[in-house]
């Protein structure tokens, strides 16, 4: 062990630690929290500190370089309780921090600079977040925040907030709120900002063992033989879990509502591997450098398979087959490495639909693999509590679900399992899982110990889980005046070696790319396919932006070939309020046809489609494609100028499976404790539900205490996907408050001597209509201490058979290097109808953060594998995500519509943004060169190809 002396948060600090460990770890050892693990080599910037008063990750530092130095972390700051430092307050104004995860970076990052520059340009706010990734926000609010603080520690007056607000557009008969529609603080937002323990890992457990997995070096071999002997003699290892010793369960990771659906075609361990870094053994030990060693020692003997990489090759004659076992339940034909099937039509004739069409089109697209990258990996604590009941903290965005998966794996009832979710560090879909807690919870169970295990940086992106890759067919026949008669959409995914999401990722995908647009004669047809390639699961779109990428690109040039502006193309066959929905209910493995009255179908019910695409087209300056002096810039010849568009429809939660539950306590003082299961990834649904309840109770949101998301302890929720969460969770929140100020309403009536219908709740008051009032904590004081006693709570439930769609116009303005083929994103703008909008700065949030992730979809990310299927880019780095100094500019406006079954009239914001960047890119990339490219992402190499490929074509 080595000894080191240094100065921490200002105060001299001698600590002990072994040769080999980073300052990241000796600091959290130290309880700064606030530091943080986003990888080992530090690209993510999320343990950033200042040492002697410079940036650096501490992450890549050993502690013992540390010796003689200042280290500073955020918790510097945090000297009085509920204070903060200015830099702190500005990222709070303006909805800078959306889990926070790497709140303390952002905030170190800054007092550095302004240490440096007290007015500094906004390129060099750019550089100086450079090294600190956000997955979240799309770094405009960030920068905002960064100015503001400037000014504050300037004296300066701030100026007003206009990056931190979406511009918005009113719905004309939208009802007076008072909480609801307001850009109220985070509600966690203290918490947050001063890096307070919030996250999974911010516990430090009595005892805790470490896990390493010991994972697949192959894409598909048989494992003849396991000798874990050598790693139970090394001093330190307590467990080592393989397929030899732990009971075989079928089971599907995908967290979804009971039951899952099929196939089930996972065990904990298995004799068998199916892609590079598959799960072979897991070993838990006393440290995690004991446990590496562990692993490294476990002698396994491989029997190498072929393998496959691409769905097509995967279905076709003669391919491997990728599960031969006999116990996997509801696999379509194993055989074929067939998964799954979706299908549905509106029509029994879909053929003679497109042969009375005037003009057919047809195109084949090409979506890719990609992976969510939230800065916090993938991380599961687990404990036997004081009655030897399992308790599990883990990053999860389905705790209820979790619970229930893991029962019958560990051979446990419901009941001995607790599920507790802490602040994510963002999720993305990639939480939706049950990835790490069946491993954590047969070690916790065989050692009797408390029990770590945390993805690495590689781990989260090769073994975690990611976006389905897809072959998709359209065929699209038009009449002669421009409209729809028949749409044949057929996909082939890629659902990686197990199918978890792999029919309802492909459902949506169906719901997606068949509901935009009016057609009569609609089919949808999906062969989900087995391959060697990482698993592919739950991301943010959930098969939308696979779906819309192709059909609006699509759309886009059947446009061109009737040469029709794109937009008023679209127009002539966009859907509007009433319209039906057709193609939804139809969509299963063996699918439907016309069997369906046309009063039964769903329909739109809001749609602000008109209003997005007006305000989205004027911000783009939408006219200019007609300029030829803006689109051939004069002393540039080889820069090429356009702008593409793309229409987005989403959905708001699952009808009739998505529920949700709330109970809302009142206390003395009459503020409230709200219990849900809803699960806040970073997305602010914490606030927008304190939000709704404070509008109902007529109280301030800062008067809701909002507890979530624990199995023991808060209501059922289905959990944090299918963008459900201010829809649905939302309206159990509402009804709940309803519940309770209906008990509030009786009491003060007494209290008032009038009807308690008479009795209205605004300003912490229970009002009578004379205008005499009593406090709301008279109320609560009353029902706990006065007279008939009784707890004020209200509790309520909520499914809903509705999935209002949320509508969006996304925008894209690019120029085009024709000599090296790089695409470069002058500006994107995207107008969104989500109803009303509880919070407009998180919402907006939600829209920023989501483009520059579709951002990276369009242009930088894959995962690319070699012949062997080793993954060649399993880094940050190269794994390119967008960074604060490379980002586009960015505007959004938030489009009011009504929605009569959302509460308050909102709709979901949550995933729309993701669907509509890529393709609107693509589309731009087009305009600009006349190349259609159908395949993502949009690489220098893949542009330079299309360019002179259609050069030959021309020539």
């Amino acid at each position: 062990m080595t000894h080191i002396r240094l100065t921490l948060n200002g105060h001299a600090t001698s600590v002990t630690c072994s040769p080999g460990e980073s300052l990241l770890t000796v600091l959290r050892r130290e309880g700064c929290f606030s530091v943080r693990y986003g990888s080992d080599t530090g690209e993510t910037g999320a343990a950033a500190v200042l040492v002697d008063g410079r940036l650096a990750s501490a992450d890549v530092l050993l502690a013992a370089q540390a010796d003689g130095h200042e280290v500073t972390t955020v918790e510097y700051l945090n000297v009085v309780t509920g204070e903060l430092h200015p830099i702190q307050e500005a990222l709070v104004d303006v909805g800078a921090l959306q889990s926070g995860y790497s709140a303390g970076a952002l905030v170190l990052a800054t007092l550095a600079l302004l240490r440096a520059s007290p007015d500094p340009a906004e390129s060099e706010i750019r550089d100086a977040l450079s090294g600190i990734l956000d997955r979240e926000t799309g770094y405009a609010k960030v920068v905002e925040a960064v100015r503001r603080a400037a000014a504050a520690l300037r004296g300066a007056k701030p100026e007003p907030m206009a990056l931190a607000i979406p511009r918005l557009v009113p719905a004309p008969a939208r009802a007076v709120t008072s909480v609801v529609g307001k850009p109220e603080h985070k509600v966690d937002a203290v918490r947050l900002a001063k890096g307070n323990p919030a996250f999974t890992d911010d516990i430090d457990l009595r005892g805790m063992l470490h896990v390493k997995v010991l994972r697949s070096p192959h894409a598909h071999a048989r494992i003849v033989a396991i000798d874990d002997s050598a790693a139970l003699a090394l001093p330190g290892v307590h467990a080592v879990l393989h397929y030899r010793n732990t009971k075989r369960v079928t089971y599907s990771s995908g967290g979804q509502s009971w039951p899952n659906p099929y196939p089930w075609d996972q065990v904990s361990f298995d004799d068998k591997v199916r892609h590079v870094g598959d799960r072979v053994a897991a070993v838990a030990a006393e440290s995690p450098g004991i446990a590496e060693e562990a692993c490294r020692l476990i002698e396994v003997t491989y029997r190498v398979l072929p393998a496959v990489f691409d769905e097509r090759d995967a279905l076709a004659a003669g391919a491997p087959v990728i599960h031969d076992e006999p116990d996997s339940v509801g696999i379509l034909d194993a055989g074929r490495n067939l998964a799954t099937h979706v299908e549905g039509s509106t029509t029994r004739d879909l053929d003679a639909a497109l042969a009375r069409a005037d003009r057919v089109f047809e195109q084949t697209f090409r979506v890719h693999q990609v992976q969510a990258c939230p800065i916090e990996p993938h991380i599961t604590i687990g404990w036997l509590d004081s009655d030897e009941r399992l308790v599990l903290r883990s990053s999860t965005q389905v705790p209820f679900h979790v619970r229930r998966m893991l029962a019958p794996l560990l051979g446990l009832p419901v009941k001995r399992i607790r599920v507790i979710k802490p602040r994510i560090g963002g999720g993305f879909g990639a939480k939706q899982e049950m990835l790490l807690e069946d491993i954590v919870g047969h070690l916790v169970l065989a050692t009797r110990r408390p029990v770590r295990l945390e993805l690495t940086r590689e781990e989260e992106l090769t073994c975690s889980r990611t976006r389905h890759a897809q072959t998709i067919t359209f065929r699209t026949g038009v009449d002669a005046g421009g409209r729809l008669v028949a749409q044949d959409m057929h996909v082939v995914a890629n659902t990686g070696p197990y199918g978890t999401h792999g029919f309802t990722v492909q459902s949506v995908t169906g719901l997606r790319g068949l509901s935009s647009y009016n057609c009569a004669a609609k089919r949808y047809t999906c062969d989900v396919a087995y391959t060697n390639r990482p698993v592919a699961g739950a991301f943010r779109g959930y098969g939308a932006p696979q779906a819309i990428f192709a059909l609006e690109c699509h759309m886009d040039d059947i446009a061109r070939a009737l040469a029709e502006d794109p937009i008023e193309f679209r127009r002539k066959n966009w859907v509007r309020t009433g319209d039906p929905l057709d193609i939804a209910p139809r969509l299963s493995g063996r699918g439907a046809t016309g069997d369906i009255a046309p009063e039964d179908l769903p329909t739109v019910t809001s749609c602000g489609t008109e209003e997005c695409v007006a305000q989205g087209r004027a911000a783009i300056g939408w006219d200019r494609r007609q300029d030829p002096d803006w689109r051939h810039p004069r002393g540039r010849a080889h820069i090429r100028r356009g702008i593409g568009f793309a229409l987005c429809m989403h959905g708001s939660g699952i009808p009739l499976v998505d529920m949700a539950s709330c109970s809302i306590k009142m206390n003395d003082d009459g503020s409230f404790n709200l219990l849900t299961g809803a699960t806040d990834l970073g997305t602010g649904a914490d606030t927008v539900l304190a939000q709704i309840a404070a509008e109902v109770l007529g109280v301030n949101a800062s008067d809701i205490i909002v507890y979530a998301a624990d199995t023991d302890l808060t209501p059922f929720d289905t959990g944090a996907y299918a963008s459900s969460t201010t829809y649905i969770s939302g309206m159990a929140v509402k009804k709940a408050a309803q519940a309770a100020a209906g008990q509030i309403a009786a009491r003060a009536a007494r209290m008032l001597g009038v009807a308690p219908g008479d009795v209205g709740l605004r300003g912490h008051r229970a009002w009578a209509p004379d205008g005499r009032s009593v406090f709301l904590y008279d109320v609560a004081l009353n029902a706990l201490h006065t007279e008939d006693q009784a707890q004020i709570i209200g509790t309520a439930s909520h499914v809903s058979g509705d999935s209002p769609a949320p509508f969006g116009a996304q925008f894209a303005e690019v120029e085009v290097d024709t000599q090296t083929g790089e695409v470069t994103v002058l500006k994107l703008v995207m107008a969104v109808d989500c109803g009303i909008a509880v919070n407009p700065v998180t919402a907006s949030g939600q829209v920023e953060g989501g483009m520059i992730q579709a951002l990276g979809y369009a242009l930088t990310e894959e995962i690319a594998l070699d012949a062997a299927g080793q993954p060649l880019n399993g880094r940050l780095g190269p794994y390119w995500i967008f960074r604060a100094d490379d980002v586009p500019p960015m505007e959004v406006f938030l489009v009011q519509t009504i929605e009569p079954t959302g509460p308050f009239g909102a709709k979901a914001v949550g995933e729309i943004p993701i669907d509509g960047v890529a393709p609107a890119v693509r589309n731009a990339v087009a305009d600009a060169t006349g190349a259609a490219i159908n395949s993502l992402p949009l690489t220098p190499e893949r542009v330079w190809r299309a360019l002179r490929d259609a050069a030959g074509s021309h020539a």
